[in-house]
C-alpha cells in the first residue's frame, strides 16, 4: 500500500525538503562616499545660511544702541550660550564706553564688575594681557583653581560655570571691545561653532567701526549745532520764555533766537535751513547772525527783516533755500506783529482758545528773486502762550501734514490748566503728545524747535 500524498499548496511543493541551515547575518554595508559628502555639504549650507541671516540682521542696524544687543544675541546663538555681556571700549580712548548684558540684569552686571579687571575675560583683552587675535575660553570656572577667587565667587552667585570671549576690532581702528558669553554648566563651544562665531565677529567688528565713526560724527555735529544757538534766553518784563530743541541724526539746520530790543521789546525767530550736516550748520550760523543784526536795526518791521535776510541768503548761499518766521513783541501791550517766509503758522494757547494764527501764503527765502509778504498783527490775552515751532515737529509726528497740524492743535488744547502757567511745561506737554514715544530721542529724523512765550 502506497503512502498517502500530502496536500499541495499553490506555489509550494511539499516534497522539497526544508533546510534547517541559517545563513550568517549580512555585514553592514559601508555607506557610499557620496552620502558623507552630501551630509558635509548640507552642514556647510546650513551654517552659511545661518551666518547670512545673522549678518543681514546686523547690517540692518543703524546705530550702536541697536547693533550691540544684536551682536551679543547672535553670538550667543552661534556658540550655544544663553547669557553674556559686551564691553565697548575703543582703544583710542575717544569713546563711547558702554557695557550691555544679555540675560543679565543691571545689578548682575555690577556684580561682574566687582571682579578685578585683570581676572575677567574682557579685562584681559582690554588691558592687553591676552592675545587680541584669539578667543579666550574658560570651560570650568568653578573648578579652575588658577582663577581669582572673586571670579569663582561671582560665577557661583550668578549661576554660570563657563565662558567664551571674543575680541572685537579691526586693523584700521584697533581694539573696539570684547564680547563674552556665559554657560550655565561647564562647557566649551565646538570647533565648528568657534569658527562661525569668529567669522561673524570679524564682520561685526567692521560694522561697529563704521557705526562708531558715524556716532562720533553725529555727536560733533550736535555740539556745533548747540553752540550756534543761544545758550540762554533773555529776561524781558511781561513775558516768560522757554525753548525745547531736539537735534536730528543728520545735524539739521533748524534754529531759533530771542533777543531783547529797545523800549522793552522782544524779537523772536525760528527757522529752518535746507539740507543737513556741516554745510547746513554753517548756513544756519550766518542766517541767525544776519537776523540779529537786522532785528536790532529794523526789528519793528518783520517784513523788512526777512527781506534783508533773503538778500543775505541769495548772496551767501545762492543754491540753498530756508524758511523763517520773525515776530516783534511788545510784552507790555501783549502785541505781536510777525511775518513768515514759507514757515509754519504760530500757535496761540490759552484758557479759551488753542488756535493757529493764520498767515498769508509766502515763499521760502531764496526761492524768488525778491521776497515780500504782508505782516500779521494780533494781541494776546493775559496768560496766553505764543508758540513758534519748526516743521520738523510736524514731520516727526509720522502723519500727513493735515493730520499733523490737527494733532498739534489737539495737543495744545489738551495742555492741563496748571501747566499753562509755565511755558516750559506747555512745550514739554506738546512734545510728549505729538511725537511718538521712540521719537523723543535726539538721534532720529528731523530737528525740532519749540519756542514758547507766555504773556503775563
Amino acid at each position: 500500500m502506497s503512502a498517502p500524498h500530502l496536500p499541495k499548496v499553490a506555489g509550494i511543493d511539499p516534497m522539497v525538503p526544508v533546510s534547517t541551515h541559517t545563513d550568517a547575518p549580512l555585514r553592514e554595508v559601508a555607506p557610499a562616499p557620496g552620502v558623507f559628502l552630501q551630509d558635509r555639504l548640507a552642514g556647510w549650507v546650513s551654517d552659511l545660511t545661518t551666518l547670512h541671516e545673522l549678518t543681514e540682521r546686523l547690517a540692518g542696524t543703524g546705530s550702536l544702541d541697536h547693533a550691540l544687543p544684536e551682536l551679543l544675541s547672535a553670538g550667543a546663538a552661534l556658540v550655544g550660550a544663553a547669557r553674556g555681556l559686551l564691553v565697548l571700549e575703543p582703544a583710542d580712548g575717544a569713546g563711547p564706553v558702554r557695557t550691555i548684558g544679555l540675560g543679565l540684569a543691571h545689578a548682575e552686571l555690577g556684580h561682574i564688575e566687582t571682579v578685578p579687571r585683570s581676572a575677567t575675560p574682557y579685562g584681559r583683552f582690554l588691558d592687553g594681557l591676552a592675545d587680541t587675535d584669539k578667543p579666550l575660553a574658560s570651560p570650568d570656572i568653578l573648578g579652575d583653581v588658577g582663577l581669582d577667587p572673586r571670579c569663582r565667587e561671582v560665577a557661583a552667585r550668578l549661576g554660570y560655570a563657563a565662558s567664551y570671549a571674543l575680541p572685537l576690532g579691526t586693523d584700521a581702528t584697533g581694539r573696539l571691545g570684547v564680547a563674552v558669553w556665559l554657560y550655565d554648566e561647564p562647557a566649551q563651544p565646538l570647533e565648528r561653532q568657534c569658527h562661525l562665531a569668529g567669522v561673524y565677529a570679524r564682520y561685526a567688528s567692521a560694522h561697529l567701526a563704521r557705526l562708531l565713526e558715524l556716532e562720533r560724527s553725529r555727536a560733533d555735529t550736535a555740539v556745533i549745532a548747540e553752540e550756534l544757538l543761544p545758550t540762554r534766553l533773555p529776561r524781558v518784563p511781561g513775558v516768560r520764555l522757554a525753548v525745547r530743541h531736539r537735534t536730528g541724526e543728520g545735524g539739521g539746520g533748524d534754529w531759533f533766537d530771542a533777543l531783547p530790543l529797545p523800549d522793552d521789546a522782544l524779537g523772536l525767530a525760528v527757522g529752518s535751513v535746507g539740507g543737513s550736516g556741516p554745510a547746513a550748520l554753517a548756513a544756519t550760523g550766518r542766517l541767525r547772525a544776519g537776523l540779529r543784526a537786522y532785528a536790532v536795526m529794523e526789528g519793528e518791521d518783520p517784513v523788512a527783516v526777512l527781506s534783508d535776510l533773503e538778500l543775505l541768503l541769495r548772496l551767501t548761499e545762492p543754491a540753498r533755500a530756508a524758511t523763517a518766521l520773525y515776530a516783534y513783541c511788545e510784552p507790555e501791550r501783549r502785541a505781536v506783529v510777525f511775518a513768515g517766509a514759507g514757515h509754519t503758522p504760530p500757535l496761540v494757547i490759552g484758557d479759551r482758545r488753542a488756535e493757529f494764527v493764520e498767515t498769508t501764503l509766502s515763499a521760502p527765502l531764496g526761492m524768488l528773486s525778491c521776497w515780500e509778504a504782508p505782516s500779521v498783527e494780533f494781541t494776546a490775552a493775559p496768560g496766553e502762550t505764543f508758540l513758534l515751532y519748526t516743521d520738523g515737529l510736524l514731520r516727526r509726528a509720522g502723519d500727513s501734514m493735515d493730520r499733523a497740524f490737527a494733532r498739534l492743535r489737539a495737543a495744545a488744547a489738551a495742555v492741563p490748566r496748571p501747566a499753562r502757567q509755565d511755558p516750559g511745561a506747555v512745550a514739554d506737554h506738546i512734545l510728549r503728545t505729538v511725537l511718538p514715544v521712540d521719537q523723543g530721542r535726539s538721534d532720529t529724523g528731523e530737528d525740532v524747535v519749540l519756542l514758547a512765550a507766555r504773556f503775563d
